[in-house]
């Protein structure tokens, strides 16, 4: 008796384990399709949400609109991007608009930037229209650029082999390069003997 029962117990889990991912396969599919038609009007209308009782360390890309409420420690790419009251960003922030009415501790880099209500900035800014609201904070500086959001390795190259020429670490970081240059051939003329 207590076989039979133990033997037709582990069946009935089965089963229902079964039905039950049948039904979510049902359940899902339908939805997943109308997620795949309504994708278009996804990027143009309803934008991706951060909710403000999300905290998030890592970086963050969306291909269309997104709104921020939460905490990100990060990068954070989106089409345009608002940075909701009471959120926070530590991180650079790469879009074609941004709007800030929370905190942004890092580099912007957008076309149009707009600090709004209490919105606050620590960081610098690039881009190619911004405008301050007078209850806004900004701490750092801005800098208009043709093309904000294209990323910095290529752009400041050139000025910065230049800083270091210019600058007192000049002697030193050439020092360093010789003696590594050195090393190299020291290595390169091993396998000779």
């Amino acid at each position: 008796m207590l076989n039979s029962m133990k033997s037709s117990a582990p069946e009935k889990d089965k089963n229902a384990a079964a039905n039950a991912a049948e039904i979510m396969e049902r359940t899902v599919q339908p939805h997943d399709q109308a997620w795949a038609r309504s994708e278009p009007t996804t990027k143009a209308g309803t934008a991706s949400c951060i909710g403000s009782d999300m905290s998030i360390v890592g970086n963050i890309e969306c291909n269309g609109p997104a709104q921020v409420f939460g905490r990100i420690k990060g990068e954070v790419r989106a089409s345009d991007l608002l940075i909701g009251d009471g959120a926070q960003i530590e991180g650079t922030v790469i879009a074609q608009d941004v709007t800030v009415c929370g905190r942004v501790k890092g580099t912007i880099r957008a076309v149009r930037v707009k600090l709004q209500d209490s919105g606050a900035v620590e960081g610098d800014i690039f881009h190619r229209s911004l405008s301050i609201e007078e209850n806004s904070l900004f701490e750092g500086s801005s800098r208009r650029v043709e093309n904000p959001t294209d990323l910095p390795s290529v752009e400041a190259k050139g000025p910065q082999e230049e800083d270091m020429q210019n600058s007192a670490l000049a002697p030193y970081l050439q020092r360093v390069e010789a003696s590594a240059s050195t090393d190299w051939s020291e290595s390169a003329a091993e396998p000779k003997h």
